[in-house]
């Protein structure tokens, strides 16, 4: 993030564990790394701790199993692509609904409770570190925000997980059992309804990147909406939002230009309101790709066309990428005619037939790929890391865009303010108004958020899932949620999802 570097703490939270079956043993003392029991010392050593806690939201567009393009996969909009049926297992079995316990990819599950226990150790450790009380409680806030986050993702892929508030220990790690999803949304709302207490309204410049008391209250308005608590979900986001169309109270508002806020230089918009940076200096290389330390935005070469060759004039110069999330014919034909069609899909196969550029077919080709993530030549790391690696384009996790039509749902669709909010969506990209009703505000959040990694959850959420996806292979009452990776299970009182 700008000014705000977000770098995996590999060595903070080591635990060794010494085994012996005899008397004899071995000490060895540390060095070069700092354990555990010597670190949360002071203010510098407590904010790498935070910094550790951020680091895991890279997992929205960071890594090959990102939560763009897994749950991207798994929607009508895209199909899994890549190179073949067998180019990414658990990407293409949850796009045709053949996941089972050994094809879900386990970091789903694991690097969000990486990120629930770096807060967890956080926030145990805050109390005694020698820093002042009102940073103790901002730091708290931001650590108990994040874990909010990930359990919300969790909750919502697995639905049946375990609740952990304090870091485990060697004796009660394998006693671990699942809490009621009941019992996790209420955490989730405890955690960010503290954090929003003690969270800024506002940033310094050198603080951009962190979160703000908005990013709170817009994941707490989104949760209360999964939740089924439409009324308080309404109120917190009306907070967030203000007056439709108008700055907000935290100096957020609508792009006027759609296609902003696609460029990769324009970080931190206004219209964001929790986003996840990037960086190309990170050097980031295939050693240690997907494990948390690498800084690239991997959406940018998943979604890029195989073997580009730009002919003509009106092509756009792009690098060559991997195909995966495909657009399908269904989102082009939604799209069709929408002023934000060409944000969002470029129509390779069209500009193929023109003569103007050539690429390869990959797995399940369409001809059309996602504009909003596409790379430019122009974006192409020159570090010392691997190119396809380091790219930059920040993602978001929410935006102003998607709060309307949050709070435009929660008001069940109707009356003066919901209309207001469509209206001001639909104005930005010069749409005339059109009334308001819980189907065009579906509609509306298909086209606007389109290949952001929101429609699988939307299609569950409003109970539509079975009946669009059911060509797709998807079956009522099992794939609204993942299976619990095999791996989770083993030796532990874990218990796997119904029907896997």
């Amino acid at each position: 993030m700008r000014n705000f570097k977000l770098y995996s703490i590999l060595t903070l939270l080591s635990i060794a564990f010494i085994a012996s079956c005899s008397k004899d043993f071995i000490e060895v003392a540390p060095e070069g790394k700092p354990l555990e029991a010597l670190y949360y010392q002071n203010e510098d050593e407590a904010f790498s701790a935070l910094i550790a806690v951020y680091d895991v939201t890279r997992k929205n567009s960071g890594g090959f199993e990102n939560m763009i393009t897994m749950m991207n996969a798994g929607s009508d909009d895209h199909f899994a692509g890549g190179g073949g049926a067998t180019d990414g297992v658990g990407i293409q079995s949850f796009s045709n609904y053949t996941e089972s316990p050994t094809t879900i990819p386990a970091s789903f599950w694991n690097d969000h409770y990486q990120g629930i226990f770096r807060a967890n150790i956080l926030l145990q450790k805050l109390p005694a570190v020698d820093m002042s009380d009102a940073l103790k409680s901002r730091f708290a806030a931001e650590a108990k925000a994040l874990r909010a986050l990930y359990y919300f993702n969790l909750v919502r892929m697995f639905k049946n997980v375990p609740l952990i508030l304090e870091p485990l220990t060697p004796t009660n790690m394998y006693e671990v059992l699942q809490a009621s999803p009941a019992d996790v949304y209420t955490q989730i709302e405890n955690d960010l309804t503290e954090a929003i207490n003690d969270l800024p309204a506002s940033l310094l410049s050198s603080e951009i990147g962190r979160l703000n008391k908005g990013a709170a209250q817009a994941l707490l308005g989104k949760v209360y909406l999964y939740d089924g608590k439409n009324t308080q979900a309404a109120a917190i986001l009306a907070e967030v939002n203000g007056t439709p169309g108008s700055p907000n109270q935290y100096g957020n508002y609508l792009l006027t230009n759609y296609n902003d806020l696609w460029v990769v230089n324009n970080k931190f918009n206004a219209e964001s309101i929790w986003e996840v940076a990037h960086a190309s200096t990170g050097s980031s290389h295939w050693g240690v790709w997907g494990s948390g330390s690498d800084e690239g935005n991997s959406v940018n070469v998943m979604v890029g066309p195989r073997g580009y060759v730009k002919i003509g004039s009106t092509a756009p110069s792009l690098p060559d990428g991997w195909s995966f999330c495909v657009i399908t014919q269904d989102l082009y034909n939604v799209l069709n005619g929408d002023p934000r069609f060409g944000a969002t899909i470029l129509d390779l196969k069209a500009l193929k037939i023109a003569g103007e550029a050539d690429y390869i077919a990959g797995y399940q080709d369409t001809g059309y790929f996602l504009n909003k993530f596409l790379p430019r030549s122009s974006d192409v790391s020159t570090g010392t890391g691997d190119a396809v690696l380091n790219y930059r384009q920040n993602t978001y996790i929410i935006r102003l865009a998607d709060t309307y039509l949050l709070e435009a749902e929660a008001l069940g669709g109707n009356g003066t303010r919901a209309q207001a909010l469509l209206d001001a969506v639909r104005s930005r990209v010069g749409l005339s108004s059109i009334p308001v009703s819980m189907a065009a505000i579906k509609a509306e959040r298909r086209k606007e958020l389109a290949g952001e990694g929101h429609r699988f959850f939307d299609l569950v959420r409003w109970g539509d899932a079975a009946s669009v996806l059911s060509s797709r292979g998807f079956v009522s009452g099992k794939h609204e949620i993942f299976p619990i990776p095999y791996l989770e299970l083993e030796n532990t009182q874990i218990v796997q999802n119904p029907n896997y």
